[in-house]
């Protein structure tokens, strides 16, 4: 039986999982990370084309190290990845991290999404940031929307930014007979964002001059060309945890399967111009295992809500020539859980 209702809780809701964001005041960016203070197995599966990533190959099943003691989220495109010496730096500071013969190596894999055309691009986020989004980590459900690796986020970007809406960072969990799978994904996507239950638009590509959305994917088949679209310039990136037991090769499967849930709230995804890549932890600190065939099915749903979640958690965004609305709800007088 189902213990709580599907994209509703959050990534926090496994046991030995915090979550820390940095949103930079001087523009538009930011870091999430996501810690296991105790240590977790990790995996990772890349799909888009474009990636701006750190330590992946490290997850690979083949390899030795299997412990990662934190994941980090960044805006700044491949600036961003600096955020994580201050991840690294933080849990070192904490006794946390890989003994090696009497040193400490805390492991960080990284993923960044490209915000530089959201604001001053100079301004990134830096080791000192990913420092800030470590001492700011709680067990607390984290905030969603305009935060962190989501504050510059845009999504509906294939006919031109000016007809783009706001992204951002979303959470969600699912449990299931005292198990529990959560995500933490920030959409900076190419695509639409759909209801992956009912494939309505949610969030996308504007009509010229409108809120209306254009729907994307039927554009695309009637002929429409999009605007020419530099690679890399997109991108949602996330981590799926888990308090079940996992291997290395499960951890895989998991974060590969976690890509059917964006697969089902974003259209189109893994373009040419995404660097869409999921990673998955097992902190096991839970009795048991419902198996892996229910874990991928938590894992996909767990992905898919926390996608829609970014960007109805967004608020609206306006720049000097840029305008980026966001979802109207009927509570929007904030960006979501604080």
């Amino acid at each position: 039986m189902n213990d709580a209702a599907p994209g509703r809780g959050a990534i926090t809701d496994v046991a030995g999982i915090e979550v820390g964001h940095f949103t930079d005041p001087r523009r538009p960016t930011g870091c999430s990370v996501v810690i296991a203070r105790g240590g977790a197995v990790g995996g990772v599966d890349v799909r888009g084309a474009a990636p701006g990533t750190r330590e992946t190959d490290l997850l690979d099943p083949v390899n030795t190290v299997g412990t990662v003691h934190a994941v980090l989220l960044s805006g700044g495109s491949a600036w961003g990845l600096d955020a994580a010496g201050g991840v690294m730096r933080w849990l070192d500071g904490k006794g946390i991290g890989l003994e090696v013969g009497g040193a400490r190596v805390p492991i960080v894999p990284a993923a960044v999404l490209f915000d530089l055309h959201v604001g001053n691009a100079s301004v990134r986020p830096d080791a000192a940031a990913g420092y800030a989004a470590c001492e700011a980590a709680s067990r607390a459900a984290p905030a969603e929307g305009n935060v962190g690796a989501g504050a510059g986020a845009t999504v509906g970007k294939l006919f031109g930014m000016a007809h783009a809406m706001k992204g951002g960072i979303g959470t969600a969990s699912v449990k299931v007979e005292g198990v529990t799978v959560g995500a933490l994904v920030a959409c900076n996507a190419l695509g639409d964002v759909l209801d992956p239950d009912t494939g309505a638009l949610v969030a996308g590509a504007r009509l010229p001059g409108s809120r209306a959305l254009r729907d994307a994917r039927r554009s695309l088949l009637r002929g429409e060309p999009p605007l020419a679209i530099l690679a890399g310039t997109n991108t949602t990136i996330g981590v799926i945890a888990t308090d079940a037991p996992l291997t290395k090769v499960q951890a895989r499967r998991l974060a590969q399967v976690g890509h059917d849930g964006l697969a089902r709230a974003i259209n189109p995804v893994h373009t040419l111009s995404d660097g869409d890549t999921l990673f998955a932890l097992g902190t096991g600190l839970a009795a048991r295992s419902p198996g892996m065939t229910v874990l991928c099915v938590m894992a996909a749903e767990a992905v898919a809500q926390a996608t829609v979640r970014a960007v109805t958690q967004a608020t609206e965004l306006r720049l000097a020539g840029l305008e980026l609305p966001a979802v109207q709800r009927p509570d929007s007088t904030g960006a979501g859980r604080g």
